[in-house]
């Protein structure tokens, strides 16, 4: 006589064989994808920047005309070098003149002078080598009460917007990045009291919001039994 419980599987039974199989594929594809994507994207770059370089350089100075062989990362050696030296002589008093030149010329252009100065100030924003950076991570309400975000506080706000804004307090403004692409988002002023700031890094928090909240800070495995055996000795001790 048959049971509604004859066909629930048994709790007992081991795994097949093709399920093993498929658990060490997936655990295999974790390995390898994020290698093998920063191979491809690093690969690709240099590939560009090839592109770009060596058809400025001359024919009789590249690697492959005397060698045979075109070796992918010369034009980005190439870029890098000129980099440095155009940097060097922009510090020098000479380099500082020629650059001050160059804009008031650029400044007289209507078009390429809003187009110059809009990458220049992102150049500069990104590239700088200052101390300028996210100061905490944080909690805010948003898009509206009661829905939570992580952002990231650059500054508190200065001038005009911390002036004209109907609070009663300061404002900090708030980056609040999107998911999984985190140099995409929204600057946000909120008043200072409603901004939590969070204890974790900004790398953690950055690692948060990538991962679409699948690892938190200090996040362990389920299944590894020490922090369990952690918990029951402080609760012994207690």
């Amino acid at each position: 006589m048959t049971t509604p419980f004859d066909d629930l599987p048994d709790p007992t039974r081991k795994p097949g064989r093709f399920a093993g199989l498929r658990a060490s594929f997936l655990t295999g594809i974790v390995v390898i994808a994020p290698v093998a994507l920063t191979i491809w994207l690093v690969w690709s770059l240099m590939g560009w920047v090839d592109s770009v370089v060596l058809p400025l350089v001359p024919i009789n100075l590249r690697p492959e005309h005397y060698i045979g062989i075109n070796l992918r990362g010369v034009g980005l050696i190439i870029f890098l070098i000129f980099t440095v030296i155009v940097g060097w002589v922009a510090k020098g008093l000479i380099g500082k003149s020629l650059i001050r030149f160059a804009e008031s010329l650029v400044n007289r252009m209507p078009v390429v002078r809003s187009i110059y100065s809009g990458v220049k100030q992102i150049a500069e924003t990104v590239f700088a080598q200052s101390e300028r950076s996210f100061e905490k991570a944080c909690l805010v309400q948003y898009p509206r009460k009661d829905i939570w975000a992580v952002g990231f506080i650059s500054t508190a706000a200065r001038g005009e917007v911390n002036e004209k804004a109907e609070t009663g307090s300061d404002l900090l403004s708030v980056f609040v990045p999107t998911t999984p692409n985190p140099t995409s988002g929204f600057l946000l002023f909120f008043p200072r009291e409603d901004v939590i700031e969070l204890d974790m890094s900004i790398e953690d928090a950055a690692k948060l919001v990538i991962s679409a909240g699948l690892v938190y800070p200090g996040q362990v495995d389920p299944n590894d039994p020490r922090p369990k055996a952690d918990k029951s000795k402080a609760d012994k001790s207690g």
